[in-house]
Formats: C-alpha cells, sequence, structure tokens
C-alpha cells in the first residue's frame, strides 16, 4: 500500500477503511454496527474521504465495497434516530422542520461527495445492499455483484420517502417503470434481476471475484489519461446535475413537511419490537 498526498493526511476513520494501491483507492464499509448499517460515523467520514480522494493527484479511480458479507443493511435507524427526534416529538413546528431539514441536506452532502468526485468510483456490492446502501452505490459510476447480492429500495416499508438519491439517481440507470416498482413496493431483488434492469453491469460467482473485477476495471480506467477520464465524467454528468439536485431539495422540503406521521412512529416501534408494522395512513 503506498499513501499519497491528501489520502494519506486522513483523520483516523471509524466507519471506513482507506487503502491505495498505485492510482487505485479502495474504500470499504466497516460498519461498525451489523451489516455496515449507516450510523453517524459513516455519514461524517463519507465526505471526508471521498473530499480527499478528489483532491489526490496520484488516485485516479475508486473501488467502494463492504466488509464482511454485506454491502450495507442501510440506514442504522436506532443510531440516527437522535437526530430525529425535534421534528418527531410532537410540537413538529418551523424550528424542529428547519432543523431537521438542514441535517437531511448534510446527509445529501455525503451522498453527493461520491457522485461529485471527479475520480470514476466502481462499486462491488455483495449480500445486502439496502436503502442508504443503493442511494450509495446510485451515486457511483459503475456496479458490479456477486450472485448472492439483494437489492432493496425499502424506505417505503418503513413510512420514509426515500431522500438520498435514489429516487433522483435510478431513473436514467434502471428506467423510470424499474425505479417506480421497487421504490413503490419496496421490495428486494436478486443480482440477476438486477443486471436484467441495468443496476449492475455484471455478476461475479463469489464476492472475492466481484471485488477483482471490480479491481481490474479500476485499473482499466486508470491506465488512460487521468483529466481526459476526469472530463469523460463531468460530461456526462451535466445531463443529470442539475435534475438530480432539484430532485433532492425538492425531497428534502416534502419529508421535513409530512416525514412526521403516526405511521412512520409504528415503523419505528415495529422495527424496535421485531414485528410487522400495521399502517393506518395517519
Amino acid at each position: 500500500m503506498t499513501a499519497m498526498t491528501a489520502t494519506a493526511k486522513l483523520p483516523d476513520l471509524v466507519s471506513l477503511k482507506v487503502e491505495v494501491t498505485g492510482h487505485i483507492a479502495e474504500v470499504t464499509l466497516l460498519g461498525p454496527s451489523k451489516g455496515n448499517a449507516m450510523g453517524p460515523d459513516f455519514w461524517r467520514e463519507l465526505p471526508i474521504v471521498f473530499g480527499a480522494l478528489d483532491a489526490d493527484p496520484e488516485v485516479r479511480a475508486v473501488v467502494l465495497t463492504g466488509s464482511g458479507k454485506h454491502f450495507s443493511y442501510g440506514l442504522d435507524l436506532p443510531a440516527m434516530m437522535p437526530s430525529w427526534a425535534p421534528i418527531l416529538g410532537g410540537e413538529s413546528l418551523a424550528g424542529p422542520r428547519t432543523e431537521f431539514l438542514g441535517h437531511l441536506r448534510e446527509l445529501q452532502e455525503s451522498v453527493n461527495s461520491v457522485a461529485r468526485c471527479r475520480k470514476p468510483v466502481i462499486a462491488s456490492i455483495s449480500g445486502w445492499c439496502i436503502g442508504g446502501g443503493v442511494d450509495v452505490i446510485a451515486a457511483a459510476d459503475v456496479r458490479v455483484a456477486s450472485a448472492d447480492a439483494k437489492f432493496s429500495v425499502r424506505e417505503v416499508k418503513v413510512a420514509i420517502v426515500a431522500d438520498l438519491g435514489s429516487l433522483q439517481r435510478l431513473a436514467p440507470i434502471i428506467g423510470d417503470g424499474h425505479l417506480r416498482e421497487l421504490a413503490l413496493t419496496g421490495k428486494d431483488i436478486d443480482a440477476a434481476r438486477a443486471e436484467k434492469i441495468g443496476l449492475v453491469n455484471d455478476v461475479y460467482p463469489d464476492q472475492e471475484a466481484a471485488l477483482e473485477a471490480a479491481r481490474q476495471l479500476a485499473a482499466d480506467i486508470a491506465a488512460n489519461p487521468p483529466l481526459v477520464v476526469q472530463g469523460v465524467k463531468d460530461v456526462l454528468s451535466v445531463n443529470t446535475e442539475r435534475q438530480v439536485a432539484e430532485g433532492l431539495r425538492y425531497v428534502g422540503a416534502w419529508n421535513s413537511a409530512f416525514l412526521p406521521s403516526k405511521d412512520l412512529a409504528e415503523a419505528v416501534q415495529a422495527f424496535m419490537e421485531r414485528r410487522a408494522p400495521e399502517y393506518k395512513g395517519e
């Protein structure tokens, strides 16, 4: 491993591990919650890491993967609940809603840091990739998976409108109809279906094969002129940047207005009690 410039100056990390070999950086989700669930440390550290990778002139491509069997279980709901307390406390006036909107925009910016990184990002997914995990891989440039990978835009099942980028970024990737199916049902899909609809480029027999394929793709990209590669990414992104930004702004305002509900409280309670929720549209 060769430490390089801005990447070498990264602070001690809790939720992510960064290794640089040659011109390729490998970022691994560590948790520390079960299934690499995304808690406050993850959301704080993700933009720090991708900002450093963007600024490092020696890094030309990035591989993003998860530790253990899974990419990510998504949002660490128990760990994040304190941040939601102001808006869920019963007096959801302008102050608490504005505070929540600011918090939500910080989370959106964390995911945006992956998309804005000028170095192409290849996500290698194994096991579960749920909710926030899908938000993050949607911000990557290319996705590959192992045969055991499963994906779910699951927010609807916990009374939340997905608000960190899946609804904005996935339509150009998988098509509007497939996105609506996944977002409205919250259903799980396997790697074969993900490949069929274009969510992932290729599926490999196991986790190591998928990771090796991602590394090879990163090496192929890194072998090209770096400024031209960055230019290609910039030109491709201009078609969707404004639409994504407007969509994130809108969903942030929508959730700040309408997220508090009895159904959300029921979703949280059911999650903590490990039972099926009973929604009443209240």
